[in-house]
Parts: structure tokens; C-alpha cells; sequence
């Protein structure tokens, strides 16, 4: 089971954009080469702020490509890169996979899902309204975060638009997916 990455984004400054880009490299344990969410302690300027020592289980942010379809039925128009994914997907249930699952991206890069990425309320000042698109509920009323995945790189490699997606689902119990 799989799919494939159909764009890959980065930027070596804050923007709540990421320009898309022709390959990214992923390094082992710090996240995507010269963007600036890379390193081994947090990058994100809400968390920086709070604690700068600790650990970055947000090296790097994946989406769904899907989204964009379910956003573009509601009036919305977003593109990859648009949100700050470094990695759009396709075919891939992101928000489904458990803590801890593997993902290979390409012929080497192996990076390990952490969690949800929170959205926050700067995906309004993108888009109008967008912020309650991207959080919902579910059936019962819990909250439902749409706004992709974030992960750390195991294994370092270059990553490019088509490459295959391969998952590997963790040994024993598979937690769900938590804010990260």
C-alpha cells in the first residue's frame, strides 16, 4: 500500500507559505536541507517561545493532496505549498496511519509520523474562513484535524514530485494520531 508525492516544499525563511521546489534533500534527524523548521530542537516560533530545548517532532509536514479537492468543493482554492507542507501526497490516507509509522519516500529518505499538525489561526489570514475547513468533527463530536501530518527524518535522501510512497506500519499496538 502506497502512493506518491506529487509536490515537495521548502523555505530557509518564516512564511506561512513554502515555495515548491524541483527535489528536496531530507537530513537524518534535523529535517528538510535549508528550510528553516529544520533542526534537532523546535523551529516553530509558538513553540520556540515556550521552550526552545525541546525535541522537534515537527521536522517535517505532510499533506494530503486530497484536501485540496475536498477544500476546492468548498470555495476554496489552495495549492501545494500553500499550507507549509514540505510534502504533498497523493493516495495516501496521512490522517488514518498510527504513531510511529515509517514512510519511505522515494529510493532513500525514511521519515517517522510524530502527529497532527495543529492549524492555526494564520490559515485564515491566507484564506478567509479556511481555518474551519481544515478542523472539523467527527460523528460523535470530537475534533477532526485536517491540516496534514508531521514527522522526523530516520533516514536522509532526496525527495522528488512522483516519487512512490511506501508505508510501514509500527509493530504492536498503533496509537492515534495527537497534536504534535
Amino acid at each position: 500500500m502506497g502512493g506518491a508525492v506529487t509536490a515537495v516544499s521548502s523555505n530557509g525563511t518564516y512564511s506561512f507559505t513554502k515555495p515548491n521546489r524541483e527535489s528536496i534533500t531530507l537530513l537524518a534527524g534535523l529535517g528538510v536541507e535549508g528550510d528553516v523548521h529544520a533542526g534537532t530542537t523546535v523551529k516553530h516560533r509558538f513553540r520556540m517561545a515556550k521552550d526552545p530545548s525541546q525535541v522537534n517532532l515537527r521536522q517535517v509536514h505532510l499533506m494530503h493532496e486530497e484536501l485540496f479537492d475536498e477544500l476546492r468543493e468548498g470555495g476554496f482554492t489552495v495549492a501545494p505549498g500553500e499550507l507549509g507542507e514540505n510534502v504533498t501526497t497523493r493516495g495516501v490516507d496521512l490522517l488514518g496511519l498510527p504513531v510511529g509509522t515509517l514512510l519511505r519516500l522515494g529510493d532513500a529518505a525514511v521519515v517517522e509520523i510524530t502527529g497532527l499538525r495543529n492549524p492555526c489561526a494564520q490559515i485564515d489570514g491566507f484564506q478567509k474562513g479556511l481555518l474551519k475547513q481544515v478542523v472539523g468533527r467527527d460523528e460523535g463530536g470530537g475534533v477532526v484535524y485536517k491540516s496534514g501530518v508531521m514527522s522526523v527524518v530516520r533516514e536522509g535522501g532526496v525527495v522528488r514530485p512522483s516519487d512512490p510512497v511506501e508505508i510501514e506500519l509500527p509493530v504492536g499496538p498503533h496509537l492515534p494520531l495527537r497534536i504534535v
